[in-house]
């Protein structure tokens, strides 16, 4: 099975993207929410680290969003504990679809984390920054102080370009993309 992760800028449109090489996709952004929402665990663990701001199940959003803001230690506190439960999660995905050719990992943190390995093929998605900001003010609740909170946690976007295999430019338009992905898939299959 050959694992392609796929790295960038927040809002580059990793997910949009994941959809279009037609392997499974492991979304660590999904599988988080799915954590705040069924995990009692999760919630006890966060409700002990930060009962400030955890107050019920299931975890509100609203108040991961406030704990994250108020202090610079509870974002590094919930990654901690959020982190192990999706590297569980990507492990049991990974050997639910080990006879696939191969998988797709939507993880915005692949490389900060250490997730990859060697063998990897890493895809970097290019956007636009203007396009992408336009976008990200768009989403429902974007939230400007959050996101510069998450860009800390990133490594620089250089740095992630150096260490992919292909660069592509994500122009959210699906025939460019598509066009990308084969000639891709092409190489590495």
């Amino acid at each position: 099975m050959i694992r392609i992760g796929l790295v960038g800028d927040i809002g580059s449109g990793k997910s949009f993207l994941a959809k279009k090489f037609g392997y499974p996709v492991f979304n660590a952004d999904y599988e988080v929410a799915k954590l705040y929402k069924k995990e009692k665990k999760v919630f006890f663990k966060l409700k002990t680290i930060l009962p400030k701001y955890i107050h019920s199940f299931p975890i509100n959003k609203k108040e991961i969003t406030e704990a994250i803001l108020a202090n610079e230690q509870n974002l590094k506190k919930i990654v901690k504990i959020v982190h192990i439960e999706i590297r569980k999660k990507m492990l049991i995905f990974l050997r639910k679809n080990k006879s696939k050719k191969a998988v797709i990992l939507d993880i915005p943190l692949l490389l900060e984390n250490k997730l990859n390995r060697q063998k990897d093929i890493i895809i970097f998605v290019k956007s636009q920054r203007s396009q992408i900001y336009k976008r990200l003010k768009k989403r429902k609740n974007f939230n400007q102080k959050l996101f510069n909170k998450f860009k800390k946690l990133q490594l620089p976007l250089d740095y992630k370009k150096r260490r992919s295999n292909f660069t592509i430019k994500n122009d959210f338009t699906g025939k460019s993309v598509k066009k990308d992905v084969k000639a891709i898939l092409k190489k590495i299959l």
